[in-house]
């Protein structure tokens, strides 16, 4: 079965960088095929998809965060990490790191979604 972890700290003051990582168990990250994502939940925002990571090591990001985002990649422990700098207090959600068979697709390709790691912005 797999199964997706989200681990980092939950809280972190504006300006720093946000910096989160995905373990990912019973499936290889770099399995041809496969996509993993980091998307975001927020009251009032609904969810948002902040960028991906192919099984090739390629990104893809959201363009209102793409300045500031940068995912990358340890095959040798199956995770992939989410970097975001210089966050504000707009920055505070409900991560998730997600699988799906589907490039650039919407919500309904996540096959795998971890249970989500809040991260509150605030000094």
């Amino acid at each position: 079965q797999v199964q997706l972890q989200e681990s980092g700290p939950g809280l972190v003051k504006p300006s720093q960088t946000l910096s989160l990582t995905c373990t990912v168990s019973g499936a290889s990250i770099t399995t041809v095929g496969y996509y993993w994502s980091w998307i975001r939940q927020s009251p009032g925002k609904g969810e948002e998809w902040v960028g991906t990571i192919t099984y090739g090591g390629s990104t893809y990001y959201t363009p209102f965060l793409e300045s500031r985002t940068s995912i990358s990649r340890d095959t040798s422990k199956n995770q992939f990490t989410l970097q975001l700098s210089s966050v504000t207090p707009e920055d505070t959600a409900v991560y998730h790191c997600a699988r799906s068979g589907r490039l650039l697709g919407g919500p309904d390709d996540y096959d795998y979604r971890g249970q989500g790691t809040q991260v509150t912005v605030s000094s």
